[in-house]
């Protein structure tokens, strides 16, 4: 057992948990920068362009959903305990294993989203301008679909030991290169062409993939522990089912998730462009909250399966619920904040006054259930790094059941509204519930 293993396994745990959040949380301000950037810059051409970004984004989602948090919680859970049992030659095997899974998931992300994409986008209600703007940004970004997969595999890798710093650097550097990329590329400042809404899709997968060349060098270097060595490039399906136990059922939640605000988007197209706009600026702080709840949720995935590895199942859960409520504190915060001041975020994107007013509702409608939500993903979380995620599955299925339901029944705008906040208040509720009868060995 590496001395980092060890310390993990005696530190107490909310110091604990905030060191290994730190890096992740200041990630969080940095990779906010793309998400706003992208929109800011998008918005400067029109309503058009910024609701085709809204009708891309839940692929988006879904494409870092699965390779960060999906996937590679299932990478870093099965390193975690690897190393939590002191096996540090299962631990170099499952880099290698990672890898593929990573090279099958990216390729099969553009085999699907490629020729599928008009038809889905035109499904969520695009059309026209808007449904031209879409494909320009999707068949870019979903190209190099296996770049982001690898950048993100690679990180969580490196998460598996405990090394959070690293991967947020270069994170961190690859978002300082995205934001004025993506401006020049849309806006075609200086030197660099005018691309429109493709320009922001040039920058994301161009940062991702310079963020996975630094990864790739740290952790393939002579001197890191997880090079694998030529006898542990042998791929065995032990080592894909121990990644893929919780990867795999991890994914399904991703898709689940995605589904879910893919028929929310769906559901909101039916009132016009500016109503999908306006919920899309509104998704986009809700999903802010998000990258920070993954901080703290990547470090419970390490801490938690350092645990469960190392048999100490009782503090594994213990290090859970300290982590839950501080992800909640988050989301309250959030919350009370744009519930109560809502244009001073719709506001910075659009000026047209159905966008401000649907995007105003949402969040005043949303953004008090929060707290469940972000519970929610960090118990999702916790329980990747014990290997058990079939709980917090279900409660999600129970969110898009509420939502599929209600999406159906009901015929307004506000009335949709509504429902997304108790579908997002039963899923944190239940999770909670479910995890608590639940324990971990």
């Amino acid at each position: 057992m590496n001395r980092r293993t060890e310390r993990l396994l005696g530190a107490p745990i909310l110091p604990t948990l905030a060191r290994l959040s730190a890096p992740g949380l200041l990630l969080v301000g940095f990779q906010s920068m793309i998400s706003i950037g992208d929109t800011f810059f998008v918005g400067r051409l029109g309503t058009a362009p910024l609701a085709g970004l809204a009708l891309v984004f839940p692929l988006v989602m879904l494409l870092q959903m699965t390779s960060a948090g999906a996937m590679g919680g299932g990478v870093s859970s099965a390193i975690s305990r690897a190393l939590g049992a002191g096996d540090a030659h299962a631990a170099r095997r499952l880099v290698a294993h990672a890898l593929v899974i990573a090279a099958a998931m990216g390729a099969l992300f553009s085999l699907l989203v490629l020729p599928l994409g008009p038809a889905l986008y035109r499904l969520l209600g695009g059309e026209g301008e808007s449904l031209r703007s879409a494909l320009a940004y999707s068949n870019v970004l979903f190209a190099g679909a296996i770049v982001v997969w690898a950048a993100n595999t690679l990180s969580s890798v490196l998460r598996g030991t405990g090394n959070m710093a690293l991967p947020a650097a270069a994170l961190i550097a690859a978002a300082l290169v995205h934001v004025p990329l993506s401006a020049a590329l849309v806006l075609g400042l200086g030197p660099l062409p005018r691309l429109g809404i493709a320009g922001a899709a040039v920058a994301y997968v161009t940062a991702f993939g310079l963020a996975a060349a630094v990864m790739a060098v740290v952790v393939f270097g002579r001197a890191s522990p997880l090079r694998p060595h030529a006898q542990d490039l042998r791929l065995e399906w032990r080592l894909f089912r121990d990644i893929l136990r919780v990867g795999a059922l991890s994914v399904l939640n991703s898709v689940q998730t995605v589904f879910t605000a893919v028929a929310l988007t769906g559901f909101v197209g039916r009132y016009g462009a500016a109503a999908i706009a306006g919920y899309g600026v509104g998704l986009r702080l809700e999903l802010l909250q998000i990258p920070i709840v993954f901080a703290i949720g990547q470090a419970l995935v390490v801490l938690v399966g350092t645990h469960v590895g190392a048999g100490h199942g009782e503090r594994a859960r213990q290090v859970a619920w300290v982590g839950a409520g501080l992800a909640a504190a988050v989301g309250l915060v959030i919350g009370a904040v744009v519930a109560v001041f809502p244009l001073a975020w719709v506001s910075l994107f659009s000026n047209d006054a159905a966008v401000l007013e649907s995007g105003s509702r949402y969040l005043r409608t949303v953004a008090p259930v929060y707290p469940f939500l972000a519970a929610g993903i960090a118990l999702y979380f916790a329980s990747q790094g014990a290997g058990r995620v079939l709980q917090p599955l279900l409660a999600g299925s129970a969110r898009l059941v509420i939502v599929l339901a209600g999406g159906l029944l009901l015929g307004s705008l506000q009335g949709l509204f509504f429902v997304i906040a108790a579908a997002t208040a039963a899923y944190g509720t239940l999770t909670v519930w479910l995890i608590a009868r639940t324990r971990w060995q």
